[in-house]
């Protein structure tokens, strides 16, 4: 009797020992995909909330082009004016069309909007809160490095720092 005993007690011991081995070999991969997954659901409900619509556009030809893009915020996220600073635009004609830089003083190779305005205009942020909200319209200058002939087709993309883009093309004035 005392000899299962102390074969039951070994078992045991065995047992527990064995778990305690287990449980610090699975628990950090188990929790480092936890948090990979949590990551990965943040990241695609954001793109899922985040939705815009190029609403109206237009361009002027010649040797100092300039493209008027008017979009509106069809999503659910409120999109902060730090992250339309650091958006992308490509635009130009569509067999030249290059990436413009962000700066509010319009020049060749540049883009810009009205949306950033003083508490008191409020022409785009009808709120006055520094977000693109939902429903709200972004007007984008653009003015592309080379020109853009009369009734020539002109590319226009915009991507927001998280990756959801909008493009269109359109013909000239």
């Amino acid at each position: 009797m005392s000899a299962e005993t102390f074969t039951t007690a070994i078992f045991l011991i065995t047992a527990v020992i064995a778990t305690g081995v287990l449980i610090n070999a699975v628990f950090p991969v188990v929790y480092n995909m936890a948090g990979t997954f949590t990551s990965s659901t943040h990241q695609a409900d954001e793109r899922m909330r985040t939705d815009f619509k190029i609403v109206t556009y237009h361009s002027s030809s010649g040797p100092s082009p300039k493209v008027d893009v008017w979009m509106k915020n069809t999503g659910s996220a409120k999109i902060p004016v730090a992250d339309l600073k650091r958006s992308d635009v490509f635009c130009g004609p569509e067999e030249n069309y290059g990436r413009l830089t962000y700066d509010p003083n319009p020049a060749n190779g540049v883009w810009t909007t009205e949306f950033i305005t003083d508490s008191t205009t409020k022409k785009y942020d009808l709120n006055g809160n520094t977000y693109w909200d939902p429903g709200e319209t972004l007007h984008i200058e653009a003015y592309p490095l080379t020109d853009i002939s009369s009734g020539g087709t002109v590319y226009f993309q915009f991507i927001l720092s998280g990756g959801t883009w909008r493009s269109q093309t359109f013909t000239a004035s």
